[in-house]
């Protein structure tokens, strides 16, 4: 659930990058025009980072021994 939920935050927030950047380099005089697949490409990267991420943590937590964090408490 918490990784699902950690994909929908980075995949809402691709398109609203690139809105957010094409409406900010239209004020510029000299411009370059940025290409969709580009943060099509950033937003996959950083869905497969947040994913290896939220799965290293979930399997550290599980394979993690309750004892001893109850002891330390």
């Amino acid at each position: 659930m918490l990784s699902k939920d950690l994909m929908k935050l980075v995949l809402i927030a691709s398109p609203l990058a690139w809105y957010g950047m094409s409406k900010l380099l239209r004020s510029f005089a000299y411009r370059d025009d940025i290409n969709r697949w580009i943060f099509a490409a950033a937003g996959i990267i950083a869905v497969i980072i947040a994913f290896v991420t939220v799965s290293a943590q979930s399997v550290k937590a599980a394979n993690a021994n309750p004892a001893r964090s109850l002891k330390s408490e």
